[in-house]
């Protein structure tokens, strides 16, 4: 309907595993535990949306932390919101939703985190002339202040991440790969260093086979990987990267939702 615009769902899920704290039993299936959590969580920081408040960030959807499917990785827990749009200047709230279910998740366990994967909301379509509208540089501008948080992180704990975009059946994220690239490299940052991109199907990190869009299990799906090195391998610095690279997407003309798998890698070659 005229005037009225979708709903956008945000969602990671976080493999690995879970160990419980002393004293405490593995999280039970379908657990309420997570999604009440999550939800006093967001309460606290000021990032839920409830019928009593007009702002918050977000409002719940679903979340669940998961036994061992004796899988591997294992996906130990994940979290769903819908997004009510209160973001500043089309900046994705990544980093909050990932601290908060990292904060949860440690609430129920010691986790040790191997990859996650994110679902990135499709973006308005600003794509044309966005690197000079104001609200492109203030998004780029809050990302670059953020990035300070990152300066004094231990040169150890920087880690060599590998990060795959899945678009689905839309094919921009891979027409756009190489300009993406170069603008990461550009960029003067220090928390995502990025070394390489590649569309070979051999380099993409591939944790579940979800079709996008809501299409057939056989639709094509258009990957792009980039290889780099992270500041610290947290959900943190995860959080960041997700929405400095939705933010490059968006730049060079990509507006689909993507789903984004990261983990921790050898470099290329």
């Amino acid at each position: 309907m005229p005037g009225i615009r979708a709903a956008k769902t945000m969602y990671v899920a976080m493999y690995g595993e879970l160990v419980p704290h002393p004293g405490a039993g593995p999280p039970a299936e379908a657990s309420p535990d997570a999604y009440n959590l999550f939800e006093a969580r967001s309460a606290a920081m000021g990032w839920l949306a409830t019928h009593a408040t007009d702002g918050g960030l977000w409002g719940m959807n679903d979340a669940q932390a998961l036994p061992d499917s004796g899988l591997r990785p294992a996906r130990i827990a994940f979290f769903q919101v819908v997004l009510t749009g209160q973001a500043p200047v089309t900046l994705l709230p990544v980093q909050a939703f990932l601290s908060c279910a990292g904060d949860v998740v440690a609430r129920l366990g010691v986790p040790r985190l191997e990859a996650i994967q994110v679902l990135l909301p499709e973006r308005d379509g600003e794509a044309e002339g966005r690197v000079a509208s104001p609200s492109g540089m203030r998004a780029a501008g809050l990302l670059l202040d953020a990035a300070d948080w990152f300066a004094s992180c231990n040169p150890r704990l920087r880690a060599p991440v590998r990060v795959t975009l899945d678009a689905g059946p839309d094919a921009s994220v891979r027409n756009a790969a190489a300009g993406i690239a170069g603008w990461l490299q550009a960029i003067e940052q220090e928390v995502f260093g990025c070394d390489s991109v590649s569309l070979a199907e051999e380099d993409h990190l591939i944790l579940e086979r979800t079709a996008l869009h809501g299409g057939p299990p056989e639709t094509v799906q258009h990957r792009v990987t980039f290889r780099g090195t992270l500041a610290e391998w947290s959900l943190d610095a995860l959080g960041w990267l997700a929405a400095f690279l939705a933010d490059a997407c968006t730049r060079h003309g990509v507006s689909t939702q993507l789903m984004l798998t990261a983990d921790r890698s050898a470099p290329a070659g």
